[in-house]
């Protein structure tokens, strides 16, 4: 009875595993290290290093470790990235998540949760976004997370096997006991690029077109906690335990900051001025991004504890704070 989580040397699986191993489940990580680092696997969880899209590796694993469940988070995740190399996110988030089905399938592993993204629904034509509205990616980000949506729910009406795909909203902050937080090499995300930029770590912040139609200008994107997320997970697997219904879930918390407000906020808990630059909008950036979040809170009776943008703020910053301490003692 061990859950399988891929890509738990990463940012958000790595939550994932520390959720599921408070919640006192066995756990399982296969990672490549290619973004994620063996330092950040939580202690308590056994740890492959290996690629997801391994069908041979992936079995003997799902085998030898017993595993009745799937959490798959590896993958890559840079929207303007995907629109110069298509062609690798294809290959990384489709393909490898085809195979990874394949060998759930193959194996009898009857449940299967899926890192998803807003990026599903491109630019809506009104928010909060509800998980009916029509997918209709502006990225191949998107739509190679798309794709893998599609297959999970053709996989599920043909295999004895139910899936939640949970389709993240902005993942921000870090773990309030201090055990994980973003350490991705090319981070993109903007509270973590802010807070660096407080803690010193970078010498500016760069925003990224200031004419959108918002109330400043600046894209608006609904900002959750990564231990939120995390207990989603949790709750998803328990939901598809007790023979829940395949289902996809928006996880965000239904509210929006724009960039300039985030800025702000970073600026004022951490008592920390910076430089920021405005640049060029880049390619694939909607202009708003809310999450309509009934469906999650009824069906998994999810509850968020940290659904305030400065606590959020708060965990980013005592972070990159933790980063820089080992960062010396390693010097």
């Amino acid at each position: 009875m061990t859950v399988l989580v891929t890509g738990g040397a990463g940012y958000i699986g790595s939550h994932a595993a520390l959720a599921l191993l408070d919640a006192g489940r066995k756990v399982v990580v296969l990672d490549n290290l290619s973004q994620g680092h063996r330092w950040a696997v939580p202690a308590g969880a056994a740890f492959v290093e290996g690629d997801c899209g391994d069908i041979d590796l992936v079995s003997r694993v799902i085998r030898e470790h017993d595993v009745t469940a799937i959490m798959h988070f590896a993958g890559s995740i840079i929207v303007p990235e995907s629109v110069v190399y298509p062609l690798d996110y294809y290959y990384n988030n489709t393909v490898n998540s085809r195979a990874l089905a394949q060998a759930a399938v193959d194996s009898k592993v009857r449940h299967f949760i899926f890192s998803s993204t807003a990026g599903v629904y491109g630019e809506p034509a009104k928010t909060p976004i509800l998980e009916d509205f029509p997918s209709k990616p502006i990225s191949p980000y998107g739509t190679s997370k798309m794709m893998t949506e599609k297959m999970l729910q053709d996989a599920s009406v043909a295999h004895d096997m139910n899936f939640v795909a949970l389709r993240y909203f902005n993942v921000a902050g870090a773990d309030p006991k201090g055990r994980a937080g973003q350490t991705s090499r090319k981070a993109t995300h903007l509270i973590k690029i802010a807070s660096q930029a407080a803690s010193g770590v970078r010498s500016h912040l760069d925003v990224y077109g200031d004419d959108y139609a918002t109330k400043d200008g600046t894209c608006v994107r609904d900002y959750i906690h990564v231990s939120d997320l995390a207990n989603a997970h949790v709750l998803a697997l328990e939901y598809l335990e007790k023979g829940g219904e395949s289902d996809v879930m928006n996880c965000g918390y239904g509210r929006g900051f724009s960039v300039y407000e985030v800025i702000d906020a970073v600026k004022r808990v951490s008592g920390n001025d910076f430089t920021v630059n405005l640049a060029e909008r880049r390619a694939g950036d909607p202009a708003a991004l809310i999450a309509g979040a009934d469906r999650i809170r009824e069906k998994l009776n999810w509850k968020p504890e940290y659904d305030n943008l400065d606590t959020i703020v708060t965990h980013a910053l005592a972070w990159e704070e933790s980063l820089k301490q080992r960062q010396a003692n390693a010097a």
